[in-house]
């Protein structure tokens, strides 16, 4: 029987009076991994903010549920979302880079994120992150404890984020175009992450993104979003091999720019 941890229920979204989600509703099971998938404009990073709780102030939840763990995390308090965010819901940013501090070390940012949640003294923390960074094959580990984001390379940084959020062992894994500002290379080495992440922890994990190699590569099952409304969803294969919506079908022929949110699409 499937172990359903997280509802998008009949969700509706607002900016100043433009919507922007219209309606949405999804599930995810333990261990799964969904793609949502859209221009830039669709919806789709407005979806997982919301999981969040970190839409920005002119946005305005119309109606819908958002249910982590049988609770509405629409009727939870910002300290109460604070608790949840890091240690169950945690979050990969599309620059992490942007996302961490430049003046202080990974190992510093590290402790910080860990001590928000858990009564831990810096030499257990360090000897976490240290195990952690070796099983997800990121070469010399307290080399990388002592860098600066800056030292690093964007695809670097990126994994580096990806453990940070792991760190905490989250049951709920957002990750928000992770792949889409870093070249092939990179991309294949955290592709190849959050699915040891998957299938080391059982992380359920939503990823956003705009390119469908990515889908193909690393989801199990796939929303298209367009304009904030679904327009297609179903398992990953049945979608790519057999899309139901000319939008989908052009999303599948497109060819997505490098390092870029957009696409040029195939008229062909």
């Amino acid at each position: 029987m499937a172990d359903t941890i997280f509802k998008y229920d009949s969700i509706s979204i607002e900016y100043e009076g433009k919507v922007a989600v219209s309606n949405v509703s999804f599930s995810l099971d333990k261990g799964r991994i969904l793609a949502l998938v859209g221009e830039s404009g669709s919806g789709k990073t407005t979806i997982i903010k919301s999981v969040m709780g970190i839409l920005n102030p002119d946005a305005t939840i119309k109606n819908g549920h958002i249910v982590f763990e049988n609770e509405n995390l629409l009727e939870k308090n910002e300290k109460q979302l604070r608790a949840i965010r890091g240690k169950k819901i945690g979050m990969i940013f599309q620059d992490s880079l942007g996302a961490f501090c430049p003046i202080r070390t990974i190992g510093q940012q590290i402790i910080e994120a860990v001590k928000a949640h858990y009564k831990k003294d810096k030499n257990e923390i360090k000897q976490e992150a240290l195990a952690l960074f070796d099983k997800l094959n990121l070469n010399d580990p307290e080399k990388l404890w002592k860098s600066y984001p800056f030292e690093l390379s964007g695809g670097m940084n990126q994994r580096v984020g990806i453990a940070i959020a792991m760190l905490l062992n989250p049951t709920l894994l957002l990750a928000d175009e992770p792949t889409s500002a870093i070249d092939e290379n990179a991309k294949k080495m955290v592709l190849a992450e959050l699915k040891r992440i998957r299938d080391s922890y059982g992380t359920s994990i939503i990823i956003v993104t705009h390119d469908m190699t990515v889908v193909s590569e690393i989801a199990d099952e796939v929303i298209v979003l367009k304009d904030g409304k679904v327009v297609e969803q179903g398992i990953k294969n049945q979608v790519l091999e057999n899309p139901k919506a000319e939008y989908t079908r052009q999303l599948i022929e497109a060819v997505p720019t490098s390092r870029s949110e957009e696409w040029k699409l195939s008229l062909v």
